[in-house]
Formats: structure tokens, C-alpha cells, sequence
């Protein structure tokens, strides 16, 4: 008599992202290089072999990572840039858009800061370069074209302004706790208020 074979059982969506955000949380604390499949394994309660049903690979959960964050980044970026605002709103829409983003994916942007630049020269992580290209061209088109319209000063180096906001925001990554007293517009609506009018008090 034929041996019955057990029935295959099918990861489901949210065990998937269960473990893809254990994973990003040792792979933003630890570092791609230094992080194992055994110790996202022993973070996620399971054995490494076990990890290996769900995924072949750490390179495989971290390029999940980087690009379902990047996608639903540019999902958002995307909707403001076609809305057709003037500059200063297209900037501020960004920075609140970007501050939600760091709410939803922290350990995701944690990973990009520090992993991008060398994940970036590998042909699977091509879409990084991609990406950063594009985010400079929506922040720098933004910034030029209030200059142009007499929105923004035009006395202050467009690259090193579009440095200085990029940073500002992406920055909060290193601290920002979800949860936490201030919701991810009111952040954004504070630093909108240091970056565009100063904290000189007016007189």
C-alpha cells in the first residue's frame, strides 16, 4: 500500500511579514554582512533550516525589504508630485510623506542609509540606483522651480539646500520610535516650520 504524503503547507502572507520584519530589525541593528540566517532564525523562534521554507536566502528577505519600502515610497511621492502644487506645498507634502514612510518601514530606512551604497553595485539591487536618482531629481526639480517662481531665496546653493532637507528628514530614522508622543505629522509639520521660516523668533 502507497505511503500517503503529507500534505504541503502554504507560508501564509502574514508569517511572511512576520518574519521579513523580524529580519529587517536584526538586519538594521546588526548589519547585512554581520547578520546570519541562523540569527534572524533564533529571532524569529525557529530553526534556519525552517527560515529556508519561507525564503533561499538573507540576500532574498533583504531585497523584500528594500524594495516593498521603496515602492510604497514612490507610490506616495508619486501622488504628491502629480498633484500639481505649488513648490513650497509640493516640499511640504514630501517631507510629511517621508516622515510617515520612516513610520511605517523604520528598520527598512535604517537598512538603506547604510546598506544601499553597497548593495547598489550588485545587478539585483540595480533598482537603488534607480530610485536615488529619481529622489534627487523630484527634490532638486522641486527646489529649482521655487526659485524660479520666487517661492524659495535664490541666494542659497540649490544642491547643498537639497542636501541639508534630505538629510534633516531621513536623519530622524536613527531616533524615531513609532508610538511615540508625536504622530509622523506633527514631525513633519515641526521641522517644516524649522526649515522654512527659521527659529530666530520674528520681530
Amino acid at each position: 500500500m502507497p505511503t500517503k504524503k503529507k500534505p504541503q503547507v502554504t507560508p501564509t502572507p502574514e508569517r511572511r511579514r512576520e518574519l521579513l520584519a523580524t529580519a529587517a530589525e536584526v538586519f538594521a541593528a546588526q548589519g547585512y554582512n554581520a547578520t546570519t540566517v541562523r540569527r534572524i532564525a533564533d529571532e524569529a523562534g525557529m530553526l534556519a533550516g525552517s527560515l529556508y521554507y519561507h525564503f533561499d536566502s538573507k540576500e532574498s528577505m533583504i531585497d523584500e525589504i528594500l524594495s516593498t519600502f521603496l515602492d510604497e515610497l514612490w507610490r506616495g511621492y508619486d501622488t504628491v508630485l502629480e498633484a500639481g502644487l505649488g513648490p513650497r506645498e509640493t516640499i511640504e507634502a514630501l517631507v510629511t510623506e517621508s516622515f510617515r514612510e520612516i513610520d511605517r518601514h523604520r528598520p527598512a530606512v535604517a537598512i538603506y542609509q547604510k546598506e544601499s551604497k553597497h548593495l547598489a553595485t550588485q545587478p539585483r539591487f540595480a533598482y537603488l540606483v534607480e530610485s536615488q536618482t529619481k529622489f534627487e531629481k523630484a527634490w532638486l526639480g522641486t527646489l529649482e522651480r521655487g526659485v524660479a517662481e520666487g517661492a524659495f531665496r535664490d541666494d542659497l546653493d540649490i544642491r547643498l539646500t537639497y542636501r541639508f532637507v534630505r538629510d534633516t528628514v531621513w536623519v530622524a530614522a536613527s531616533w524615531y520610535r513609532p508610538g511615540g508622543h508625536h504622530s509622523p505629522e506633527e514631525i513633519a509639520r515641526q521641522y517644516l516650520s524649522m526649515v522654512l521660516d527659521g527659529i530666530a523668533l520674528r520681530t
